[in-house]
């Protein structure tokens, strides 16, 4: 193709993906067709992957394809492996796409879908592919190392410790927040609950067929498709009796996925965890190239104002204004500091050529925008009434409770219409005991999906098998996450754990492996047991802060990128990093303190003085425990949310500190890379 050709075709590409932007942002008085989302996502993908990580991979980082990366220098067979480029991208994929690409745009579509729809696209483009492209490159230079241990060779052994230890405590509240998303989806759905459970028998079975030799992987592969499938049927005939054991409150699902994950993290990885994720990939992989398929075949409307009332603050799924909390709801589908963990942790142990960074780092992020583009379309094609009635964080079993909600939601206007009739058959047509009270953003995402895929492929009861397939795709999704990251949290504790004893150290040893695997699950899963006794915890409290550790993640990963192109003679580039660590750093910082003292945003404080008013007017009976149980946890996560603010302060501050002197011949600019190896010829 002559160079003019292609200058036209890029140039039609940019004003089709603006053209549909447009269309979005300023078309009234009828829906908006869910197809110019998709448009405006495949252009904005297209050109952002086509020139500004190109300009990035070869300009910025410089990267070298005939230098051999960990994965070459390194190579034990065990855990550094050098590994085709599509398999990588698929493992990378599926750690990355946790449950924020879901759960966190079909939140924020509170606001309506143009507010998040534009932060997905610039947050994923100009943010998110940076963020991870640059840490999966530095992490490659110096032999896979994770990104504690190069902030802590890069700048000093005190950054070091202060950022390791707020990787842990990030990751303890990550950790317990896709727990909760998984109680909020599964409690009292026998149906769902069913097919999750049925999920760990496979894999056991997975697992001892492949590390035995009994079966191929493509026979077993075929087995546990089938079997999933086969456990989303069988859950619409539980006997009796069945159904009564599996449904279960919150509380007993927060145990029993405390359970699951001290398991996961303990037994070896070949009897659980590895085939389980490995059964999930072909679910994500396969399942999300469906629904993208039937977004295009039906082209649905969107039923969701482009801008809802609630940009202001005032909403009940997202306590707070648009701005700074459209950025922190959507956590992994635009910038996602939990990706730096993955891009300095498996990945750069496999990647077999740093030409491959522009694929694997970049360009999984700009395909999971495009997950969180069809998460934003299945919540935003439901009624506005059924979206807010489905994550209203009321007791779906108190009459007057709901009846007061559904009042509520009426109230904001004829769109957002809404009546307990029309929601009880919705559940009945689900198979689900009710629908009021499922907050989390996975059931609603859930019910968007079974509604096109049955749409496409109907029958009698296509809408409940398809909405129980869409859970278990949503809980393999987001469990795959929490297992592989008590894990690396374990691994993580260990390391802390072994300045005190360093046989603590030793992630051969039992003891070791259950003791800090004990201390873990037992942090994460005391947030999760608050969160699973508050009707109101993962909307005011758990999901704004898993988004504010979320993205403060991605500042500590942004500090150490700006640090390393100063370090490397690149200050001139270093606007790649410093701008979306700047822009990173205000929203956080805002949301936090927004959290801890605004009312208009669900603050604790204001809320710690509010209960403390009701416990001295009185309650009784339930009122007095629920109001015991929301006090503590608001003052708990003032603690949590101060501590979080102070350690990314110090980190920030340290870094522009290392910045300066750098720059001002204050010390000196030594790498911590390893040596450059040329590649072999036969890679």
């Amino acid at each position: 193709m002559s160079r003019l050709l292609r200058i036209l075709l890029w140039s039609a590409v940019s004003l089709l993906g603006v053209a549909a932007v447009l269309v979005m942002a300023f078309r009234r008085g009828e829906p908006v067709n869910a197809l110019w989302l998709v448009v405006a996502g495949v252009c904005s993908f297209a050109v952002a992957y086509r020139f500004y990580s190109a300009w990035l991979t070869a300009k910025v980082l410089c990267v070298d394809p005939r230098r051999a990366p960990a994965a070459v220098t390194c190579a034990d067979g065990k855990d550094f492996v050098p590994t085709p480029r599509w398999v990588v991208f698929g493992h990378h994929f599926a750690a990355i796409a946790g449950p924020g690409p879901l759960v966190g745009p079909v939140l924020a579509a509170q606001f309506g879908y143009l507010p998040g729809t534009l932060w997905i696209l610039i947050g994923a483009t100009l943010g998110g592919g940076v963020h991870d492209a640059v840490v999966l490159f530095a992490s490659m230079r110096r032999g896979g190392k994770s990104l504690g241990q190069m902030i802590r060779e890069e700048m000093n052994p005190v950054i070091g410790f202060v950022a390791l230890f707020s990787l842990l405590a990030i990751m303890v509240i990550i950790l317990a927040v896709l727990g909760l998303v998984v109680v909020k989806a599964l409690a009292e759905s026998p149906w769902g609950l069913f097919t999750i459970a049925a999920t760990i028998p496979l894999a056991f079975v997975m697992g001892v067929a492949i590390k035995t030799g009994r079966a191929s992987v493509t026979a077993v592969s075929v087995f546990g498709v089938i079997g999933l499938l086969a456990a989303v049927v069988g859950g619409k005939y539980l006997p009796p009796e069945w159904s009564a054991a599996l449904t279960l409150n919150a509380t007993d699902l927060a145990w029993a996925i405390m359970i699951y994950g001290f398991a996961a993290s303990v037994l070896p990885v070949w009897m659980l965890l590895a085939p389980r994720d490995y059964l999930s990939t072909f679910m994500k992989l396969g399942t999300v190239a469906l629904l993208g398929i039937f977004i295009v075949a039906l082209a649905p409307p969107l039923r969701m104002p482009a801008v809802t009332q609630f940009v202001h603050g005032g909403g009940f799924v997202v306590p707070g204004p648009v701005f700074p909390f459209v950025c922190i709801t959507i956590a992994c589908g635009a910038v996602s500091g939990f990706h730096a963990l993955i891009s300095s942790g498996t990945t750069p142990k496999l990647l077999g050529s740093e030409a491959d960074i522009r694929f694997v780092g970049y360009g999984s992020m700009v395909v999971e925008m495009l997950v969180a583009l069809m998460a934003v379309i299945a919540a935003c094609a439901l009624p506005p009434g059924e979206y807010l009635a489905i994550n209203s964080p009321v007791d779906p079993n108190n009459a007057a409770a709901v009846a007061a909600q559904i009042g509520k939601i009426n109230s904001y206007g004829p769109q957002y219409a809404v009546t307990l009739d029309q929601m009880r058959q919705l559940a009945a047509d689900l198979g689900e005991p009710n629908m009021i009270g499922k907050v989390g953003g996975a059931p609603t995402f859930a019910v968007g999906m079974a509604q096109m895929f049955a749409a496409v492929i109907p029958g009698k009861t296509a809408l409940s098998l398809w909405y129980h397939f869409a859970i278990m795709f949503e809980a393999l999704f987001i469990l795959t996450t929490l297992d592989a990251g008590t894990r690396v949290g374990r691994f993580i504790l260990q390391d802390l754990l072994g300045s005190v004893s360093p046989k603590l150290r030793d992630t051969r040893s039992w003891m070791a492996n259950i003791l800090a695997t004990g201390l873990l699950v037992a942090a994460w899963g005391f947030f999760l047991y608050q969160g699973a006794l508050d009707p109101e915890g993962i909307a005011k409290s758990l999901w704004p802060i898993f988004g504010i550790s979320n993205q403060l993640l991605a500042v500590i990963a942004f500090c150490l990128g700006t640090v390393l192109l100063v370090k490397s003679g690149k200050a001139r580039y270093a606007w790649v990093t410093v701008v979306p660590l700047l822009f990173l750093t205000t929203v956080t910082f805002t949301a936090g303190l927004m959290k801890l003292f605004s009312a208009n945003a669900g603050g604790f404080l204001p809320t710690i003085r509010n209960l403390e008013a009701k416990l001295a007017a009185g309650l009784e009976g339930p009122a007095l425990a629920a109001a015991k149980t929301s006090l503590m946890n608001a003052r708990i996560d003032v603690g949590v949310t101060a501590l979080f603010l102070l350690l990314v302060a110090i980190i920030v501050l340290g870094s522009a500190r290392e910045c300066w002197l750098l720059l001002t011949g204050g010390k000196p600019r030594v790498l911590h890379e390893n040596p450059r190896v040329e590649l072999p010829d036969s890679l």
